[in-house]
């Protein structure tokens, strides 16, 4: 066993090595001890969560069948595996609670529109997720068939990948298939002291084949949530429970660690350094139309605020937003306030003085907002407009339906499936407007990933 700093990277590399070609299974009997560990464990231990079903064995040894059906089963799992990519347990309870209540099966969710589908999973973040949910959903009932039982069939539904078609197949379907994520990838990675880059291609798919392996034939979908369950609340990253670990015993991790005082269990698997974010800069323009050109006289009755639809592809895909330009540098006040005009001019012939008059034009304040490898920096007017005639083509009865943008009052806004960054932004916008004063925000911290 190393003894010294020196001698600690040769062991690993031989380890990596090892993996690399698959010499470095799990033994039979280890294999047998983590399947029966894990699942005692589990069955004392796993947290109470809306959708998750457990197959326990009876007295007589036999499955306990669930009573609501496969689909259904198939369907709370696909959900709620979704909402859980990129967020924490506690913050999808409530969100899949609401879900479900409105769209309890697949078909009702089949039946419902991108905006109630956003206006939904507003806060969430991620939007793409939900709608790849529905474009699954609308997939599944227009070709009439059972819900995809297999993860081959699984992987053909929009936005359903490896990770997602294991954990439906085998906790929903019982089909002896593992599932492979972060807290999956942590406990297997120091289980077997691997210290390979874990986002390597070769190291996920042997990561995949160990956990092929452990899956228990009796009992799949317990088995895999077990390994997740572990990962996430005892073989944590940075504050792992050895001592409560129903399989410290097969830790090799935790034995090189006893045996080598420069080895923690901590440095499995390898950290990998996360790519920096690229800064850039939006100016924001909350624009209303007011019916009346008294500045003292503006009401939340007599004005309307515009949105804006944001193209179907690319970030925040087909979600709704107040008129904004994106930089990539830095601009002053004077160069912010052009692009605005030169972007309602072309998108919406709103054209001062010619077509209508500006009531009033302030700058709010300023915030940070932070995307997974975005960091933005947003500045916040509020555009008080009248239109002269009290009309203009663009807003004619007819076209109140268009697709790409809408006119709405402050109630209906509030009640809008809108991002976190748009909504600070409205909520700037209100308070200004109840006080007077800017308000510049501290920046939004960056949304956790699950645990």
């Amino acid at each position: 066993m190393a003894k010294t700093n020196k001698t600690k990277k040769p062991q690993l590399i031989k380890q990596e090595e090892q993996i690399g070609d698959i010499e470095d299974l799990f033994s039979e009997e280890d294999t047998h001890k983590i399947r029966a560990s894990l699942l005692e464990w589990y069955d004392k231990n796993q947290r109470d969560l809306p959708w998750r079903t457990s197959t326990k064995k009876s007295e007589n040894g036999e499955n306990v069948q669930e009573e609501e059906e496969e689909e259904k089963r198939a369907y709370g799992v696909w959900v709620s595996e979704v909402m859980l990519q990129q967020t924490r347990v506690q913050t999808v309870i409530d969100y899949y609670n609401r879900w479900m209540l409105k769209w309890p099966t697949l078909q009702h969710l089949s039946q419902a529109s991108l905006e109630e589908v956003n206006e939904m999973w507003a806060g969430l973040g991620y939007y793409r997720r939900a709608r790849f949910l529905l474009e699954g959903a609308k997939m599944i009932v227009a070709e009439g068939s059972e819900f995809p039982n297999t993860v081959f069939a699984l992987r053909k539904v929009p936005g359903i990948g490896d990770y997602t078609a294991g954990a439906i197949a085998s906790i929903a379907f019982k089909q002896v298939v593992p599932v492979v994520d972060g807290n999956v990838v942590r406990v297997l990675a120091r289980l077997k002291a691997i210290s390979a880059n874990p986002k390597d291609k070769t190291t996920v798919k042997n990561f995949w084949k160990l956990a092929a392996q452990l899956v228990d034939p009796s009992r799949p979908g317990d088995f895999n949530q077990s390994l997740m369950e572990l990962g996430a609340t005892l073989c944590t990253p940075l504050n792992p429970n050895c001592t409560s670990c129903p399989v410290s015993s097969q830790c090799r991790a935790l034995h090189n660690s006893r045996n080598d005082e420069s080895v923690m269990v901590m440095d499995y698997p390898m950290k990998v350094v996360k790519a920096k974010q690229r800064n850039d800069f939006s100016t924001v323009s909350v624009v209303e139309i007011s019916r009346s050109q008294d500045r003292s006289q503006q009401t939340k009755s007599n004005s309307r605020v515009l949105l804006v639809k944001r193209p179907d592809e690319g970030l925040l895909a087909g979600l709704w937003e107040f008129p904004c330009v994106t930089l990539d540098e830095e601009a002053d006040l004077s160069m912010r306030r052009k692009l605005i005009d030169q972007l309602l001019k072309k998108s919406f012939k709103l054209n001062p003085p010619k077509n209508c008059n500006v009531i009033s034009r302030e700058l709010v304040g300023e915030f940070v907002h932070v995307f997974s490898h975005i960091r933005r920096k947003i500045y916040v007017e509020l555009l008080v407009l009248h239109l002269k005639g009290g009309k203009h083509v663009l807003f004619e009865e007819d076209d109140i339906n268009a697709t790409d943008w809408k006119l709405l009052d402050s109630e209906a806004v509030s009640r809008m499936g809108l991002t976190s960054s748009v909504r600070k932004v409205y909520s700037m916008v209100q308070k200004f407007k109840q006080d007077g004063t800017s308000n510049n925000s501290v920046p939004l911290r960056k949304r956790p990933k699950c645990s």
